[in-house]
C-alpha cells in the first residue's frame, strides 16, 4: 500500500448541522492523518473553479449554488491509500445507496447535500490539494 494524501470537503449542509468534530473525528479513527485544514466560503468563481469538470452536467449550477450556501471545511488527508480510504469513509454519493456508518449514511440528506466530498483518484487528489492549499502550507 502507498502513503497518499487526499482531499476531503466537509460541505455546508454537514457544517451547518455542526458536524465537523464528529467528521474529523471520524477520519483520525479510521487512520487518516490532517496535514492541513481551513474554514472556507467558496466564492462562485472559486466554486465553478473547482467543479469545472462537471460544467456541462445538469446539476452544475444546483451544486455550485450549495457550495457557496454557507462554510467549507477543505482538508488535506494523508495516510496508506488515502483516496480509497476516504471514500470508504464517505460511502456512496447517494446516501440512500451508502452502506450503513459510512459518513453520507449518516450525515447526508440527499444526492446534492451529501456531506462531504473526496477526491476520486491520486491524480485528482493532486490537482485539487493544488486548488486549495500550497505545497508550503501541508504538514
Amino acid at each position: 500500500m502507498a502513503r497518499q494524501r487526499t482531499l476531503s470537503i466537509i460541505k455546508p449542509d454537514a457544517t451547518g448541522k455542526n458536524l465537523l468534530g464528529k467528521i474529523i473525528g471520524r477520519f483520525e479513527e479510521e487512520g487518516l492523518r490532517i496535514a492541513a485544514m481551513r474554514k472556507v466560503h467558496l466564492s462562485r468563481a472559486e466554486a465553478e473553479g473547482f467543479y469545472a469538470v462537471h460544467r456541462e452536467r445538469p446539476f452544475f449550477d444546483e451544486l455550485c449554488t450549495f457550495m457557496t450556501s454557507a462554510p467549507c471545511v477543505v482538508m488535506v488527508l494523508e495516510g496508506e491509500d488515502a483516496v480509497a480510504a476516504n471514500r470508504r469513509i464517505m460511502g456512496e454519493t447517494n446516501p440512500a445507496e451508502a452502506a450503513e456508518g459510512t459518513l453520507r449514511k449518516l450525515y447526508a440528506a440527499s444526492i446534492g447535500e451529501n456531506a462531504v466530498h473526496g477526491s476520486d483518484s491520486p491524480e485528482n487528489a493532486a490537482i485539487e490539494i493544488a486548488y486549495f492549499f500550497r505545497t508550503t502550507e501541508l504538514h
